[in-house]
C-alpha cells in the first residue's frame, strides 16, 4: 500500500523574461541536469512533448539511481496565459511540474511543484528511509532543492 498522506511541496520565483522565453528553456527536460541538484542527466526517448519519455540519472552524494518519467502535461503559454509542463515518475508515482504565469510587468512567475495524488510507492518509501534518512527529511531536502533549481533557471533565462 503506497504512502497516501503526502502533501504537495512547491516553490516559486519571478523571472524578468516573458513566459515564451522561460518556456523555451523549461519545456525540454534534458535541461534539468543544468539546474537540479539531483538530476545528473535526462535522456529523451523519442520526440519532446506530451507523452515523451525520459530516462533520468539522479544523484545525491555518492548515491546514483535511475528513474523513468513521462510528460503528462505539456501546455505552452500563450501571450497572456499560463503554461505548464508536468512529468510523472514511474518508480514513485509522483508528479513534478513547472507552471509559468505571466506577471503584470511582463515577466514570469515560475512555480515548481511535486504532488503525489496516488501516494508514493512502497519501494520508494523504503529506499528513502534507508538511503536518505526518511520521508520527512528527504521531502525537506527536495523543497530546498526546488528553490535552488528555480534560482538556476532564473539565472539561465535572464543571462
Amino acid at each position: 500500500m503506497p504512502l497516501t498522506d503526502v502533501a504537495p511541496i512547491s516553490a516559486s520565483i519571478e523571472i524578468a523574461a516573458p513566459p515564451a522565453q522561460v518556456w523555451a528553456q523549461v519545456s525540454d527536460l534534458r535541461n534539468m541536469s543544468q539546474w537540479s541538484p539531483q538530476t545528473a542527466k535526462s535522456i529523451l526517448r523519442g520526440e519532446n512533448g506530451l507523452g515523451a519519455r525520459f530516462i533520468n540519472i539522479n544523484r545525491k552524494g555518492p548515491l546514483v539511481w535511475p528513474t523513468q518519467t513521462k510528460i503528462v502535461r505539456f501546455d505552452e503559454p500563450g501571450a497572456d496565459s499560463t503554461g505548464e509542463i508536468a512529468w510523472r515518475v514511474k518508480e514513485n508515482y509522483t508528479i513534478w511540474s513547472l507552471r509559468l504565469e505571466p506577471t503584470t510587468d511582463g515577466g514570469t512567475k515560475l512555480t515548481s511543484t511535486r504532488e503525489a495524488p496516488e501516494g508514493i510507492s512502497d519501494v520508494s518509501v523504503r529506499l528513502t528511509k534507508v538511503a536518505f534518512g526518511g520521508v520527512p527529511k528527504f521531502t525537506s531536502q527536495l523543497e530546498t532543492d526546488m528553490g535552488k533549481t528555480l534560482a538556476k533557471i532564473k539565472a539561465a533565462v535572464e543571462a
